[in-house]
């Protein structure tokens, strides 16, 4: 039986050796309350119509626990989520959510300590008249998201990272991680200075007078 990976040990920026910069959602995405903790989690896909929510809603009830919802709302004029919707999906224990779209009611999300990255708030709710799609791949934030990629979201932005390479990019995130550990600030600051330098002279730098 294959050893269970801890995605929430290591921040994004830790994925970034392992992952191209496609992978990475556009930072217009972003955490909706200060000091969000890191989730992370299989992704629970959803595709709404624009301007309705009826997905999503239908979602916090079929997502697994641990999960993270990720939408692609196709619209910023409308929330696709609340208050009520974020505190159920939080008693179901979905992990959090991740919107291409906005939300509303952020006081009692953030109350909640309800972890949402999203565009942002608007009042006006979206109406519940629409099928969209569960569990197909979708767009968020400019990333293709299929059902179990594993999402990692935290302050620092939000990694994608494909169910089929989660192993291999979990251990080079890893050796990143301890790698930077163990060494000093100033253990770095020498080797990177030296590598700067070492660059301007390559391009032929010349020091200003």
């Amino acid at each position: 039986m294959a050893p269970v990976l801890d995605y929430a040990a290591f921040s994004p920026t830790a994925y970034a050796d392992a992952l191209a910069r496609s992978q990475f959602i556009h930072p217009d995405i972003r955490e909706l309350w200060p000091q969000i903790p890191r989730i992370a989690g299989p992704a629970y896909t959803v595709r709404c119509v624009p301007g309705d929510n009826l997905m999503l809603h239908a979602a916090i009830y079929r997502a697994s626990a641990g999960s993270v919802i990720v939408v692609e709302a196709g619209s910023n004029d409308y929330a696709v989520s609340g208050g009520n919707v974020c505190a159920i999906a939080q008693r179901r224990g979905i992990a959090g959510f991740v919107i291409d779209g906005v939300i509303r009611d952020i006081a009692e999300v953030r109350a909640a300590k309800f972890p949402v990255f999203a565009k942002g708030c608007l009042p006006k709710p979206g109406v519940k008249a629409a099928l969209g799609s569960l569990q197909v791949p979708i767009t968020c934030g400019g990333v293709q998201v299929s059902p179990n990629d594993i999402i990692v979201a935290d302050e620092e932005g939000i990694a994608v990272i494909p169910a089929a390479e989660k192993a291999a990019v979990w251990e080079i995130s890893r050796g990143r991680t301890e790698q930077d550990a163990a060494i000093s600030l100033a253990e770095w600051e020498r080797s990177h200075r030296a590598k700067i330098e070492d660059l301007l002279a390559q391009k032929g730098f010349l020091e200003p007078n």
